[in-house]
């Protein structure tokens, strides 16, 4: 078995023109295209194809074509995910979702940074690092997560947020660069009335 090559989380490193990392990369491409040309009803194909991708996968994994990674084994996910349409996680360094994460349309996590001197990323120069979200987490459609954050459990991203730095746990946040705006309480139990069938 050929040892896949390392990225150094937290360093410069040759990522861009480095023939190790793009046959990586090229692989998972190629997984990705051929999940995406898949009937997007044909649950069992999708499930093999995203256990031979991610790194791990839960149980009641959906992930809703077309999805795109960059590596794919560096892609932790927990029980009960949804994802929609365009998800789009750029893996160097790894990305970790728990349990009970939905994910709107038109969402990007990337872990990748390009370097921020010209020559530096000119010459290919970029760095890593990893995201983490916790449990029971709600992502807006049009969100993007940058490298190194960490959203804490129970915790919704407003649509349309930059998530530049780490959200903790319990609370609504939303903004471009997102912040926290309030705190989850017991009313949000009573937000939105409860349809209740005529009869039941």
């Amino acid at each position: 078995m050929t040892e896949k090559p390392e990225v150094p989380v937290g360093y410069l490193f040759q990522g861009c023109y480095n023939p190790a990392f793009e046959a990586e990369i090229a692989k998972a491409k190629d997984k990705c295209w051929r999940y995406n040309k898949l009937s997007p009803n044909d649950r069992a194909a999708q499930a093999e194809i995203l256990a031979g991708l991610f790194g791990r996968m839960g149980r009641e994994v959906v992930v809703t074509p077309p999805f795109w990674c960059d590596y794919g084994y560096n892609i932790s996910v927990g029980d009960f995910f949804y994802s929609n349409h365009n998800l789009v996680i750029t893996d160097g360094a790894k990305v970790t979702f728990g349990d009970h994460v939905f994910i709107a349309p038109n969402c990007c996590f990337t872990t990748a940074q390009h370097a921020i001197d010209p020559e530096q990323r000119k010459a290919g120069l970029e760095t890593a690092g990893p995201i983490t979200v916790g449990n029971n987490v709600w992502i807006g459609a049009g969100t993007t997560v940058l490298a190194g954050v960490t959203i804490g459990d129970d915790s919704v991203i407003g649509a349309g947020s930059v998530v530049t730095k780490s959200i903790p746990a319990g609370v609504v946040a939303f903004g471009v660069p997102c912040r926290v705006v309030r705190k989850i309480t017991e009313a949000d139990k009573t937000r939105y009335p409860l349809y209740r069938p005529e009869g039941k």
